[in-house]
């Protein structure tokens, strides 16, 4: 298998807090490697790293043969960034932001290329419209086209979706495995199960370490684990109470929503079938799932 980056042994941190601990890995080429775990492990950190945009204190590593620590602006000119909200002027249209950012980036055949991301990823009817008017799902869109107008080697998505519809989410994906399948390397952070189930490859990750790295349905069958989502009242306590149970890996309360993830196991089991009739339960053995956001499932709304 080609690699486009690996690392080794790689370390980072901020302010005495260490965001990264002896990461080693490698992400294939032309593949979806999908980034989960909970807001905090680091994975925002180690991608920016692997594209040259952190720089990281410790450790080696090298992204489409080019060494990240010697040459990271070299680095960077092979990579596209979604993650940086890029800025589209509101009272120009989509074309000539567009136009616009692809001269300032001094993209060869500016106007062609333009032409042909627009036909790409269907966005001719938003062709005269101002950024001004763009909602949340078209910008998802006309971000995508923005941060791939040099045609990158490798795509950095930081939670792209966040705040868009089912419906632009999965135009999104459906973009994502398109410019996969013509050879481009993409980096995603999810919190969606959909989307993690998705990637070709997963980096799990939590407090800055690497759990485990690999296909994605190897991991999913090694984790093995099942979820319970339970609404109610008073979560915290009940989050403390299954938090001392030997068998639960991890619990996280999201929203209105205790997740309780483990081992499929008498113990859990017992625990969750005990609780009152005033708490509205939920199982999952999507071990994706599980994965995700801390080891908890995380609700995909419409």
């Amino acid at each position: 298998m080609e690699y486009s980056i690996e690392l080794r042994d790689v370390n980072k941190s901020f302010g005495g807090r260490r965001a990264i601990m002896d990461a080693s890995l490698r992400i294939p080429a032309g593949k979806i490697t999908g980034f989960v775990g909970p807001e905090g492990s680091g994975k925002t950190t180690l991608m920016r790293i692997m594209c040259g945009l952190e720089r990281p204190d410790s450790g080696a590593g090298q992204c489409c043969g080019i060494d990240i620590f010697a040459k990271p602006e070299q680095v960077r000119s092979l990579t596209g960034d979604m993650s940086q909200n890029i800025s589209l002027v509101e009272q120009l249209t989509v074309k000539e932001n567009l136009l616009f950012l692809a001269k300032s980036r001094s993209v060869p055949y500016a106007q062609k290329r333009v032409d042909e991301l627009i036909t790409e990823l269907n966005v001719e009817h938003l062709c005269n419209t101002l950024a001004l008017h763009l909602n949340s799902d078209c910008k998802l869109r006309v971000s995508l086209a923005a941060s791939i107008l040099h045609a990158p080697k490798v795509l950095i998505l930081d939670e792209p979706t966040a705040g868009v519809t089912l419906a632009a989410r999965q135009a999104f994906w459906q973009a994502l495995e398109r410019l996969s399948g013509a050879g481009m390397t993409i980096l995603v952070s999810t919190h969606y199960s959909d989307e993690a189930e998705r990637c070709h490859h997963l980096v799990r990750m939590v407090n800055g370490r690497l759990l485990s790295c690999g296909p994605a349905q190897t991991i999913v069958h090694s984790l093995a684990l099942t979820t319970f989502a339970i609404r109610g009242p008073d979560l915290l306590s009940l989050k403390c109470q299954f938090s001392g149970i030997k068998e639960v890996e991890q619990t996280v309360i999201f929203s209105n929503t205790l997740y309780v993830t483990g081992k499929q196991c008498d113990g859990l089991l017992s625990a969750v079938r005990m609780l009152p009739v005033r708490y509205q339960i939920e199982h999952t053995s999507s071990a994706i799932a599980a994965s995700v956001a801390g080891l908890a499932t995380h609700k995909v709304s419409a």
